[in-house]
């Protein structure tokens, strides 16, 4: 950031300053070195309650509707037009929102009147730092009350500028984590457009020569691939569980490569479940219940019965140009999926998949391009990744 936001560490507090404890923050801009005061939040905004807005609802509206999970609407007719935090009643009660435009809310998210010489973004910073579960009053849907939440004790710069001087450098660095945000979905975004012109064929390869490669050939997935199901050991037995075999549930599919699963099994749970030791290069395929979501094997593993592993037929197919084949293959699982507690697709129907297949050369080529984009896209969230962590420890940080 600029010289205007030079923080400084006050890790180890001034003992002319601080008697028994150091009300001040960690890290602090230079200039001000009065102590933080306790206060509960009644006496820095007044709770108010949302309202009904089916009698406002407008398509074309003007003015958002907001609720616990954001946006679910639009107005012509608003409900608040200062800058204020807004805070779950129900539902969501740990997300705290801002805003300083013209607002309708609903009964399930109260807003606030922010009193004078406080600045409402740095109160909705200071908000993001509270344990609202810990204020929880339900035993099923999480719940707060607005006396609840004016009777929680905060510790506060009573200094107006010190606040805007907080609230304008989290500004930034929020801008910067959205700016991210944007890039990260645009490359993604960018993807997918390349995926469905290559897979047309309305972009196509050369080979190192200039020439073009042959026509690709339509295959059945069960003639390129082994398809491998899986397998679940008794979970109340201890002796099958917590050894050195890797064990993947669908929930950990989502990267392209998996090479550690959250659960292991031993070699008597293998023997004793349908699970089945998978080589490297295998693709795991969901197809129970999360439906066509794709990931590498870089080492060896089984799955529970969420799966329907590729082992791709070595002359046939690469293991990279299956994965990138996954917006053909999710398509496919969803349109012929079957079941009525949870959509499942069968061993049976996924072999008939066709796919149209390049050449080994072919396949190589294009798996090489899509994953060097790929590997920008990695760059890219990682970046995102640590900014958002280095908001995370500036919050930590600079409120006490």
């Amino acid at each position: 950031m600029t010289s205007s936001y030079h923080l400084e560490d006050r890790d180890k507090c001034n003992k002319n300053t601080c008697a028994n404890t150091c009300n001040v923050p960690k890290l602090r801009f230079k200039g001000y070195n009065d102590e933080w005061v306790e206060k509960r939040i009644e006496k820095v905004l007044k709770i108010k309650h949302g309202k009904d807005q089916k009698a406002i609802e407008n398509n074309d509206g003007i003015y958002p509707i907001l609720a616990t999970s954001g946006e679910i609407g639009r107005s012509n007719t608003f409900l608040w037009d200062k800058p204020c935090v807004l805070i779950g009643r129900k539902g969501t009660i740990n997300k705290p929102q801002y805003m300083d435009t013209p607002f309708w809310t609903v009964d399930t998210l109260f807003y606030s009147y922010v009193f004078q010489n406080n600045n409402a973004k740095y109160l909705y910073y200071l908000f993001n730092t509270i344990n609202w579960k810990k204020y929880d009053e339900s035993t099923g849907v999480p719940s707060l009350s607005a006396k609840t939440i004016e009777r929680i004790k905060i510790k506060i710069s009573n200094n107006l500028r010190e606040q805007e001087k907080i609230a304008s450098f989290l500004t930034l660095i929020d801008k910067k984590i959205e700016k991210q945000k944007e890039l990260v979905e645009l490359l993604k975004k960018y993807k997918r457009g390349l995926l469905s012109a290559i897979f047309s064929q309305k972009l196509k390869f050369k080979d190192d020569n200039g020439n073009d490669y042959p026509a690709w050939e339509e295959k059945r997935l069960g003639d390129i691939c082994k398809i491998v199901g899986g397998g679940t050991p008794d979970t109340n037995n201890v002796k099958y569980w917590g050894d050195d075999i890797n064990w993947f549930t669908p929930t950990e599919i989502i990267k392209k490569y998996a090479d550690s699963s959250n659960r292991k099994i031993s070699r008597l749970g293998l023997l004793k479940s349908s699970a089945k030791i998978l080589p490297i290069g295998t693709v795991l395929l969901t197809t129970r219940a999360t439906l066509g979501e794709m990931s590498i094997l870089s080492i060896e593993a089984t799955t529970n019965q969420g799966f329907q592993s590729l082992i791709p037929v070595k002359d046939e197919v690469s293991s990279e140009f299956i994965y990138y084949c996954q917006p053909i293959i999710k398509h496919f699982c969803y349109k012929y999926a079957n079941g009525s507690t949870f959509l499942e697709i069968s061993k049976q129907t996924l072999a008939k998949l066709k796919l149209m297949i390049p050449n080994k050369d072919e396949q190589n080529k294009i798996s090489d391009f899509l994953s060097k984009f790929d590997n920008k896209i990695q760059q890219e969230e990682c970046i995102l990744s640590y900014l958002k962590t280095y908001k995370k420890g500036l919050l930590q940080q600079m409120f006490i």
